[in-house]
């Protein structure tokens, strides 16, 4: 089989996007058997076993001490967001409501961001951040971190909702860490220094004003990022019409 860029096989990238899917819906780690019954991948589950040994070695997936399942590393996860995964755009009807929801108060830069805040926040089910360089920090959808098995600890929300509320540590994140000449990306907490939270942030940059914004969503490191990803870019395309008119 042809390798990729990443030195991949074919087959090796298919299983990879397939556990790094599962592992998205389930937040557990998985085995051969289970992707050889759920996905056809038409091989046997020895055969997938020693592909995710093989995966393992390279660096894409990992094997949690209490589990003989595996899952993807943030490495794995990268590849998948910039290579993999397939984009599962916004409907008509989502776009509409999402610029009604702003539209009211476009004359009001602070209502604005505000608003569309709340609106991703909602929509994605994460907790959403909007950033302007100028230190102002709109965050909202807090309750929707304790609907992921990742935040059960009440320490590591404590530790996840003090960091969101140091502006200092907002305004590194998001025009430091996500370098303004980068429109896109996507930062897992230990890339951050904050080991002990497991953490995956998606960022997107906009120019509103004459000021540098940023607009993101905080979760777990295997957000559904097919939905995410061109979402928070039609957030960041809404508000540079709303506010460049």
């Amino acid at each position: 089989m042809n390798k990729d860029m990443v030195g991949l096989t074919s087959r090796q990238t298919q299983i990879l996007k397939v556990l790094i899917d599962e592992y998205i819906e389930t937040a557990e780690p998985i085995g051969s058997e289970a992707l050889e019954k759920k996905y056809n991948l038409g091989v046997s589950p020895a055969t997938i076993r020693n592909e995710m040994v093989s995966l393992t070695k390279s660096g894409y997936l990992k094997q949690p001490h209490t589990s003989s399942g595996r899952i993807p590393t943030h490495s794995a996860m990268k590849f998948y967001v910039d290579q993999l995964m397939e984009e599962k755009t916004l409907s008509l009807a989502d776009e509409v409501k999402a610029k009604e929801e702003v539209w009211d108060v476009k004359d009001n830069i602070d209502k604005l961001l505000n608003e569309a805040t709340h609106s991703l926040a909602e929509r994605i089910g994460g907790l959403a951040v909007v950033a302007m360089e100028d230190g102002d920090v709109w965050h909202s959808g807090h309750a929707n971190i304790f609907s992921y098995p990742e935040f059960e600890d009440i320490a590591v929300c404590a530790s996840l909702f003090g960091f969101i509320d140091e502006t200092e540590a907002m305004m590194d994140l998001f025009f430091t860490r996500f370098p303004i000449e980068s429109p896109f990306e996507v930062l897992f907490g230990e890339e951050m220094g904050l080991r002990n939270m497991p953490v995956g942030i998606v960022a997107a940059h906009f120019r509103a004003r004459n000021t540098n914004g940023a607009i993101g969503v905080i979760g777990p490191v295997r957000q559904s990022y097919a939905k995410l990803v061109p979402t928070i870019k039609y957030y960041k395309d809404l508000i540079e019409e709303v506010l460049n008119e």
